[in-house]
């Protein structure tokens, strides 16, 4: 019996001294091994991140360029013209530079209104191809370095959305104001983006139950909708759904919709909504951007198109 104990103790001995270790840094090199192939191409040292780091507020002219870059990145594809990542610099840094004007204060990115992003986020969006449309969009950004739109000496409400329904709309359509800058103009080659026309289904009880949330008085019956007017540009003016009338405005954001110019039709129990077009409509069209870029048309050509007898000149944050 003693005998038997000791040689199991010896066996445990050798499993902790020799099998064991030897495990172990199995276990870890397979481990880091593992990690090791998780790590993304192309990743930067923490120096180099340090130099393209994103402002956690605007307070000085570098913050900002730096910001306008997160905007870019965030509100439109890298892989779009030069000059039309140059237009979109332009409209963003225009449309933060109106928002600092307006408060008069250091700004945190988030804040101002627009997309954005960081450069972690970046990595993430672009993977391994981040250093080559980090670079595009940060030269289109330098390259406008400073500009901005104005309109009678006072930084413009520079908006923008993705792609019009072949012309932009009036502000006053949309926000119930005018804007001189805002005006309607063609940009019939928004017909040539990707998913210029969708078409989105409802049941007359989802469209009940959606309406209802916000008026509760709203009732509907079979073949109660129907668009009463458009505005100059297509966009649905004033629409009847059951019981109450609608602007198209409205009716986008209760029912989602990608664009206020929509046709419906009625399909037994189903009503079918198909839209032109995905935004607001109102100012640059960032498609429509693309479409003349690839043109030829630079950016102050771009710009000078869809903001209305608009001048440029030069900004920096004063704070």
């Amino acid at each position: 019996m003693v005998k038997k104990i000791f040689s199991m103790v010896f066996i445990y001995i050798i499993v902790a001294m020799i099998i064991l270790p030897a495990l172990i840094t199995y276990c870890s090199n397979h481990s880091q091994n593992k990690q090791q192939t998780q790590v993304p191409p192309q990743q930067q040292n923490e120096q180099e991140k340090a130099e393209i780091a994103s402002p956690e507020i605007i307070r000085t002219s570098s913050d900002f360029e730096a910001y306008i870059k997160g905007v870019v990145a965030a509100e439109m594809p890298a892989l779009f013209e030069t000059e039309a990542l140059k237009a979109q610099a332009v409209s963003a840094r225009t449309y933060a530079a109106r928002k600092m004007y307006e408060s008069n204060a250091s700004v945190v990115p988030y804040d101002i209104g627009q997309a954005y992003i960081t450069i972690e986020e970046m990595e993430q969006k672009w993977g391994e191809h981040f250093t080559q449309y980090y670079n595009k969009i940060s030269n289109a950004v330098e390259q406008t370095k400073g500009e901005i739109m104005v309109y009678e000496n006072e930084p413009i409400l520079a908006v923008f959305h993705s792609e019009s329904a072949g012309k932009t709309e009036d502000a006053e359509n949309v926000w119930q104001k005018q804007i001189p800058y805002l005006k309607s103009v063609d940009s019939s080659l928004d017909k040539n983006a990707p998913d210029f026309e969708k078409s989105v289904c409802y049941t007359f009880d989802e469209i009940t139950r959606r309406f209802s949330n916000t008026y509760k008085d709203f009732s509907l019956e079979n073949n109660q909708i129907k668009i009463l007017s458009h505005t100059p540009a297509g966009y649905v003016k004033q629409i009847q759904i059951g019981n109450k009338t609608f602007t198209g405005r409205e009716v986008r954001e209760i029912l989602n919709l990608r664009s206020s110019n929509f046709i419906v039709d009625i399909q037994n129990n189903t009503i079918v909504f198909t839209t032109k077009g995905y935004g607001h409509g109102a100012g640059m069209s960032q498609y429509g951007a693309e479409f003349m870029a690839r043109e030829g048309k630079t950016y102050r050509e771009i710009l000078q198109h869809y903001y209305t007898g608009i001048s440029f000149s030069n900004y920096a944050p004063s704070i």
